[in-house]
């Protein structure tokens, strides 16, 4: 099959989260299996800072988006590890910023721009795609595009459109000026027309009402999502399209989070041989400037410092864990001003306990994950969540609120033999969370379960092999409908 596979990010180029780990694993996966598999994202400015050996694939192309004529060129190199080609949309006034997302006015032109691109590359390469698989409300355009303005092109009289939502919060909701420069205004008619009425277009929704397929990233969150506590105002729309919505639950690259090959970690380890797990500990507690005590769990935390993430349950909790037991929190991440002055102010009050990197480190996120006891993700909900399964691959049992895709992955421990692979808690309140982490301390004092514990949850099938073949029947059902 040929695979147009547009996003905002694709690691390691642009990432900011679970999105670019997704674009990219799944794009290669499908690569191994035979599928002509093309990969479009915006050429940021720290894409081209940071990394080396773009070719020149199409220069000095443009398009017309109402009254502004956007000229861009197109770089091309392959994904890390495969043939898969990812071709960088160069437009140095829309993507040449610091960051990858930005607060700018002209926000929704940087992402109608890419999608506008991502269509015209495929006409100049004449790539004819089977799918269009677009991601979240950056590329959620494309479905009416294909309907409307390049519908007149035989290049794309198969294909068809798959929306895969990452996170249903973040819509790309503008207000209706912004209609010419999407390229839309021909077509408006087709857009929501009461939203229109009220001043405002949302591209998220507009991608759930013209996609041929809806899916999201994993079977909790496709219920969840229907149901107005988490539709964000989308649920009624996402009702109305069940019968084509579906959750396939996110993989994790294991040829990059693997404890028995993992390159960032100062001793690999296996679910037979946990011993260089240990020697993981002591480094972690090295670099982060605490004590090392065997004895005493470290809980990790490696996240977007936001509401989301259940930072909120944390700042009741915490304090009273540490004051009560012998343990340690390590916490990279950063976001929230609250979050990261929560950190702070624990950090400096109970420095023997606690450690917290403001910021982001791939070396540091690997030995997080291979050197804590337990993983701290109680979100108030989760999509899917990739850390929790980086967790359980890296024999680190995750503490997570029971919710999308964490209530998919994580299995609660109730003893031996029961399969358990971690600690899942039901409520979203500080009591549940603080029973949470008082019965991870109470299974980390008993030496032979906490190993059943780890060795469960690295024993899981975690990687893309099984999703990939999800999203493969879906294609083949796609086309052949």
């Amino acid at each position: 099959m040929n695979v147009l596979f547009v996003s905002a990010e694709c690691a390691p180029f642009a990432k900011t989260g679970g999105l670019g780990d997704v674009s990219a694993a799944l794009p290669r996966y499908l690569g191994a299996r035979g599928h002509d598999v093309r990969v479009v994202i915006p050429f940021y400015a720290r894409v081209r800072e940071k990394h080396r050996g773009f070719r020149p694939v199409l220069e000095d192309l443009s398009v017309q988006l109402g009254a502004k004529r956007v000229v861009f060129s197109v770089f091309e190199a392959n994904l890390p590890d495969s043939r898969v080609p990812v071709y960088f949309v160069h437009c140095p006034a829309l993507y040449g910023r610091k960051s990858i997302y930005t607060s700018d006015p002209d926000e929704h032109l940087r992402f109608a721009v890419l999608q506008w691109a991502a269509l015209k590359i495929c006409q100049f390469l004449r790539f004819s795609p089977d799918v269009v698989h677009c991601n979240d409300w950056q590329t959620a355009l494309l479905p009416l595009m294909l309907r409307t303005v390049f519908q007149w092109d035989r290049l794309f009289a198969r294909t068809r459109t798959v929306l895969t939502l990452h996170n249903v919060a973040h819509q790309g909701s503008f207000g209706a000026h912004v209609v010419p420069d999407t390229g839309l205004a021909e077509a408006s008619d087709k857009l929501h027309q009461d939203q229109l009425a009220e001043g405002r277009v949302n591209f998220l929704l507009t991608g759930i009402m013209y996609a041929d397929v809806v899916t999201t990233v994993s079977p909790t969150y496709a219920r969840e999502i229907q149901t107005p506590e988490h539709g964000v105002g989308l649920d009624s729309f996402l009702r109305a399209r069940s019968d084509v919505l579906f959750g396939i639950l996110n993989g994790i690259d294991e040829d990059v989070w693997s404890p028995e090959r993992d390159t960032l970690i100062p001793a690999r380890f296996s679910a037979d041989d946990l011993s260089g797990k240990e020697r993981c500990k002591q480094a972690l507690t090295s670099k982060f400037g605490l004590p090392y005590h065997p004895r005493a769990p470290i809980f990790g935390i490696v996240s977007r410092l936001a509401w989301q993430k259940g930072f909120d349950l944390m700042s009741e909790v915490l304090p009273h864990v540490l004051a009560r037991h012998d343990a340690q929190v390590i916490v990279l991440g950063q976001g929230e001003p609250r979050y990261e002055d929560l950190f702070s102010r624990l950090a400096h009050a109970m420095p023997h306990k606690v450690a917290f990197y403001r910021g982001f480190s791939e070396n540091l996120a690997h030995l997080i994950e291979a050197g804590s006891d337990f993983f701290l993700m109680p979100s108030r909900y989760e999509p899917c969540g990739l850390n929790q399964m980086y967790s359980l691959r890296y024999g680190t049992p995750p503490i997570v609120h029971q919710t999308g895709g964490l209530a998919d992955t994580v299995k609660l421990w109730r003893g031996p033999g029961s399969g358990g692979t971690g600690i899942v808690f039901t409520h979203f309140d500080a009591k549940g969370l603080l029973w949470a982490m008082e019965y991870a301390l109470e299974i980390f004092g008993d030496r032979a379960r906490f190993r059943e514990l780890q060795r469960n949850g690295m024993r899981e099938d975690l990687g893309w092999d099984h999703r990939v073949g999800q999203y493969e029947d879906l294609y083949r059902q796609l086309i052949g409908r």
